[in-house]
């Protein structure tokens, strides 16, 4: 259960309703619980939902943009966000199979070079903060500037949502897997 409610839009009043037509149209329907939560602090919400979609216009490829968040999810065990980022990735153009092994992407034939070295950035970000030169040199040895500082703001970006989710306890729509089946 959140720690706060769910803010719908049959329970907002008049002046927050563009927020929800904004929401409506730049987002999947039903609105995700996520913003529901943060509807609750509606010019926050709104800053949110822009800097959100700055990112994902970015030049940096949406499939690397993706394999990112899903490994900082994977590394901090986010229900949420790996549940959520599963689409976005199919979309971006991942199989199922690498969608599967993300968890595992050192082991795994399934992804290059350029893939590895983001997501070892992914995680060396989330689960150390700071990142080795050699971790930052592979990835930038593939990426332009533009494109590293772009996955530096979207690996930190989704660093706080999984902790906004985790702070406000979002519970996981029902219409999406458990991403984790054996926790």
């Amino acid at each position: 259960m959140a720690r706060v409610p769910y803010q719908r839009r049959e329970d907002a009043d008049e002046a927050q309703k563009p927020l929800y037509d904004r929401l409506e149209a730049e987002r999947k329907v039903p609105t995700a619980n996520i913003f529901l939560a943060l509807a609750g602090a509606p010019a926050q919400l709104d800053a949110f939902l822009t800097y959100a979609n700055s990112l994902r216009a970015a030049d940096l490829s949406p499939a690397l943009r993706e394999l990112a968040i899903l490994t900082v999810g994977h590394a901090t065990r986010s229900v949420y966000e790996v549940a959520h980022h599963q689409s976005h990735g199919l979309k971006a153009g991942l199989s199922e199979e690498q969608l599967a092994a993300v968890g595992d992407f050192e082991s795994s034939g399934l992804f290059d070079e350029t893939q590895r070295a983001v997501m070892r950035l992914a995680k060396e970000s989330t689960l150390q903060v700071e990142v080795s030169d050699e971790t930052w040199r592979a990835a930038a040895d593939r990426l332009t500037t533009q494109q590293m500082i772009e996955l530096s703001l979207s690996i930190a970006w989704y660093n706080s949502g999984v902790r906004i989710m985790g702070l406000l306890d979002i519970d996981l729509e029902d219409n999406y897997p458990h991403p984790f089946p054996n926790s």
